[in-house]
């Protein structure tokens, strides 16, 4: 009995739920894209509570088999559908662990650091939480930290891709979306944090070439969030820099 298309519970603004995206898109899964919109609180209805009652997202239903967490989505995706080239979670049991280990390493480290780091300075408004300056401080050194990691561990190899193979594998796709969210930062400050780490960058474009276009569809949403997030940076500067009695300041007597 052929089972019912997958339905794929995201938010494309989440890290994860675009990493299953873009795995459902390099691999032709056909999918049921369903948008949980994080900014609305559709994540805490009582509807999403029984997809996931963790209410987060990513999360797919596929028959009556419910899944959360990204990286279990996709690994199970790599095996529930026939097809998929070996390369993303190859068979070979050391090659598989090496990329677990990368993917266990990837949710404690640069995610703790990048989603911290992106929700303190940027993003906290639109989710009902004041931003706050110390927290992102202390995730801009975790941040930095798994930055040095990545460039010199995961990245320390002959091929282009994490632990120095030739083609992506889903730990790639994990990471590289997690990265991409500092695509809303202004890009003096998106530069001062990646412009060190030169091996990164190239990994960011090597495995943007490698994917595209499936890439940037699923990336859109932040190109069009660094836009507006710049345009009100440019409203709230030009407001500081009209003459004082244009802004409601000082009455003349």
């Amino acid at each position: 009995m052929m089972m019912e298309k997958l339905k794929v519970f995201a938010d494309r603004m989440s890290q994860p739920s675009r990493a299953v995206l873009l795995f459902c898109r390099l691999n032709g899964i056909d999918i049921e894209e369903i948008k949980v919109d994080i900014s609305k609180g559709h994540h805490l209805s009582s509807e999403f509570r029984e997809v996931n009652p963790l209410q987060k997202v990513p999360a797919i239903v596929h028959g009556s088999f419910n899944l959360s967490e990204s990286h279990a989505i996709i690994v199970y995706l790599n095996s529930a559908f026939p097809g998929i080239s070996d390369h993303w979670y190859p068979s070979d049991i050391f090659r598989r662990a090496k990329i677990n280990s990368v993917m266990d390493w990837h949710h404690s480290n640069l995610r703790h650091g990048t989603v911290n780091y992106v929700v303190n300075t940027v993003l906290g408004p639109a989710t009902g939480r004041p931003l706050n300056p110390k927290a992102a401080a202390e995730a801009e050194k975790v941040l930095f930290s798994s930055l040095s990691k990545l460039e010199d561990i995961w990245l320390n190899g002959d091929g282009r891709f994490l632990l120095g193979v030739s083609q992506p594998s889903i730990a790639d796709l994990s990471m590289v979306c997690e990265l991409m969210q500092l695509e809303v930062l202004d890009e003096k400050n998106r530069s001062r944090i990646l412009s060190p780490y030169k091996k990164v960058l190239q990994w960011i474009d090597d495995t943007r070439a490698a994917t595209n276009p499936h890439f940037e569809e699923v990336h859109n949403i932040l190109y069009r969030a660094k836009r507006k997030f710049e345009q009100q940076r440019s409203r709230v500067a030009e407001t500081w820099t009209e003459p004082s009695d244009k802004r409601g300041g000082h009455s003349k007597m």
